[in-house]
């Protein structure tokens, strides 16, 4: 029976086994959160989600909430939204493709600032684009579209009589994109989009606060030249009230820093 010695050895290593065998507990808990690589982007409502906040940010620039040169961290809009990063930089690129953001090499998003070339620009291309616009108008609208624009129009009016600027300069904007879609054209109507939120940021740059934007006459002015069909009165109208406009701004400093939950609308 020499044989059982082995017996003892191998009842010491496999005694010594489950202390070599036993991992450092949990080592790896501290590793990046899992949240910036899943989450909302990988979902099925994730489209959802990012327009959700794309048009959050975006009416807060049409109604002048959001200044330009407004900062827009990520962490906190991760924190607004309940969504991971990779929701929000996506967000962030496209309102940056559409010249509402800027994207800042390391020291992240801001709201974007149009210099003065960028509004000569603008303006000179609004004028050509809603020229076109306003004369579809003219000869397309239907009494249902008119009746549309007047209530629209009153929507505006009582907004000025309130002093309620956020919601006046929405509903002066609105009025043009309106417009656009009574144009028939969705090409005329996907641009002029683009420019009247750059036109948004030029105001809020320039306008002195409480200024109109636009001017409500104008505006009522403009749909009775619609309403009687005269395409070109609507054009000379629309021409001499963007001209006006741009004459009319006038640089001012940013407004006072709010919570980008307020200037969001969202606090």
């Amino acid at each position: 029976m020499p044989k059982s010695t082995p017996p003892s050895s191998t009842r010491t290593s496999s005694s010594a086994r489950p202390a070599r065998r036993a991992p450092p507990p949990r080592q790896r808990t501290p590793a990046p959160p899992v949240d910036d690589t899943a989450g909302e982007g990988d979902s099925a409502d994730s489209t959802d989600v990012e327009a959700r906040i794309y048009r959050a940010v975006f009416d807060s620039v049409m109604s002048q909430r959001l200044k330009p040169g407004t900062k827009l961290p990520e962490a906190p809009l991760c924190e607004l939204f309940k969504v991971s990063r990779s929701v929000v930089r996506k967000v962030l690129q496209k309102l940056a493709h559409d010249h509402i953001v800027q994207l800042r090499p390391n020291r992240g998003a801001i709201v974007a600032v149009p210099t003065r070339e960028e509004t000569r620009q603008i303006f000179e291309a609004r004028r050509a684009l809603e020229a076109s616009i306003v004369r579809l108008v003219a000869e397309r609208a239907t009494a249902r579209d008119l009746k549309g624009l007047r209530e629209q129009l009153r929507a505006e009016h009582e907004a000025m009589h309130r002093f309620d600027q956020p919601a006046w300069a929405r509903l002066a904007s609105a009025y043009h994109l309106r417009l656009a879609e009574l144009s028939g054209n969705p090409i005329l109507q996907r641009y002029l989009q683009e420019i009247v939120s750059r036109c948004s940021l030029i105001v809020a740059v320039h306008q002195p606060p409480g200024n109109a934007a636009c001017e409500h006459d104008e505006h009522e002015r403009i749909v009775d030249c619609i309403a009687k069909g005269d395409a070109e009165g609507a054009v000379k109208l629309m021409d001499q009230h963007l001209r006006e406009l741009e004459e009319h701004l006038m640089l001012v400093s940013p407004g006072d820093e709010k919570s980008l939950a307020k200037l969001l609308g969202l606090g």
